[in-house]
């Protein structure tokens, strides 16, 4: 008797290798919002050469960086003042910037520094220190400048020219050295794009026009969002809101404050320039 087997044919399906593990995304940090902004320094920092409509005052760089945060009214101050040296931000103005408790404060400091007869690079340095140190009490991200080669932009004689690309050469050195040792970000003006044209710079060559502020105040947002700060309304480059000074007024600025202030600084920083001087002739 046969008996008929039926083979039934099954078909196994291998089980997968194991693929690698895939590495976990990294989270993104969110952006932090800053909502208290401070304003420390000299009158680049009150906003000279970008003048307001109707003798409203001055705008400048600290205005166009809260707007650019969304920083509102009450959480915006500027206690710089005009002729401001790095030791008057410390004792002057540091005080009611860390009563206010800022998330950003925007440091203009140490040009008035080097027309002085008294000019110290390591005391410069010093007190640059110890403004950060204590505006980090308080949690604040502290944003300095380093300095263009300003001789580029006012027109000297040589010996002159070359005195004061030295003293501006020291004083980025000891900001550098601050900067590097406490890891703060740093805006290089030097690198601003456009730095020694003269649409950047005011009649008197020794601020910025409404221009010059807006760069600055673009170069400022930029480094704070490479911290993590959230800029909603990136400056514009576009000049409006502030007014254009008339020939009249260049004229009336130059003779009532910008050759009196350089009659004051040119006769402090004179004796310095004169050794300047004396060794290049020296070295001849």
């Amino acid at each position: 008797m046969v008996v008929g087997v039926t083979v039934i044919s099954v078909e196994v399906t291998p089980f997968p290798e194991p693929s690698p593990a895939r590495p976990a995304l990294a989270a993104v940090p969110p952006l932090r919002r800053a909502e208290r902004l401070v304003v420390l320094g000299d009158s680049t920092a009150v906003g000279l050469g970008d003048p307001l409509p109707r003798r409203g005052g001055w705008r400048g760089v600290g205005p166009l960086v809260a707007a650019a945060l969304g920083v509102e009214a009450g959480g915006y101050l500027n206690p710089s003042f005009t002729g401001a040296r790095m030791r008057c931000v410390l004792t002057e103005q540091v005080p009611a910037a860390v009563a206010h408790r800022p998330d950003v404060a925007l440091l203009v400091a140490g040009m008035n520094d080097t027309l002085r007869p008294d000019f110290d690079a390591a005391r410069i340095a010093a007190d640059f220190t110890e403004v950060i140190h204590r505006l980090r009490q308080v949690n604040t991200t502290v944003v300095p400048v380093r300095f263009h080669d300003h001789s580029k932009v006012f027109r000297l004689p040589p010996s002159l020219k070359r005195a004061l690309s030295a003293r501006v050469a020291e004083l980025n050195a000891a900001i550098d050295e601050v900067v590097t040792r406490e890891g703060v970000p740093c805006l290089d003006l030097d690198r601003l794009p456009g730095a020694y044209d003269l649409t950047v710079w005011s009649v008197d060559r020794l601020h910025p026009s409404e221009l010059g502020h807006r760069l600055l105040a673009d170069g400022f947002t930029g480094l704070l969002a490479e911290a993590g700060f959230d800029v909603p309304e990136p400056v514009s480059l576009t000049c409006s809101g502030g007014v254009e000074p008339s020939a009249a007024g260049h004229v009336g600025w130059l003779v009532l404050k910008g050759i009196p202030w350089l009659w004051r600084r040119g006769r402090e920083f004179l004796p310095y320039a004169a050794v300047i001087m004396w060794k290049s002739f020296q070295g001849r």
